[in-house]
């Protein structure tokens, strides 16, 4: 049975999230998506830092998925799978646009183990629930355009289209 976590702002919880999750993460979009290569010698150390100030924010929420696990125990303490995860913070909206606070999806992972099973949906759900908390209507997110296994999920769940995000090299002008 997998259990969905909230990732505490505390440094061993955040070391293991980097080392199990985020970096497999980027290494599967190295492998499908061509703008995504991570260098060598990733620094870990410094994701966690981020990771940390970004947990510490009161707008931000990551919620790991975790195989068999207690729901009492903590996440840096537990004998079991990191098996996915999705993180979310509130896109304020500044008082010049006609638009409401979005809740903006970061990233969202599952381990090819449990694809398919109905874990990503449940991790949306609970980024879902805490865009309800927040006051959010909508929910938005950026995905590459190269990454179609993400792009169907996305659709299926009833995500659209409205911007289109492009970048050219300093030199190519």
């Amino acid at each position: 049975m997998v259990h969905i976590r909230n990732l505490p702002a505390k440094r061993a919880p955040a070391q293991r999230f980097a080392e199990e999750l985020w970096l497999p993460f980027h290494r599967d979009l190295e492998a499908v998506v061509d703008s995504h290569e991570l260098v060598d010698d990733v620094p870990l150390d410094e994701e966690v830092e981020f990771r940390l100030d970004l947990l510490e924010s009161e707008s931000y929420r990551a919620w790991i998925a975790v195989e068999g696990s207690s729901t009492t125990t903590p996440l840096a303490e537990l004998d079991a799978e990191f098996v996915g995860f999705v993180t979310a913070d509130v896109d304020t909206c500044p008082p010049v646009f006609d638009r409401p606070d979005r809740l903006k999806v970061g990233d969202i992972y599952v381990r090819e183990s449990h694809r398919g099973t109905g874990l990503a949906r449940e991790l949306l759900e609970h980024a879902t629930e805490y865009a309800r908390e927040s006051g959010c209507p909508e929910i938005a997110l950026e995905v590459d355009a190269d990454n179609d296994r993400a792009l169907a999920f996305y659709e299926k769940v009833g995500f659209e289209l409205h911007r289109q995000h492009m970048t050219i090299t300093t030199g190519a002008i």
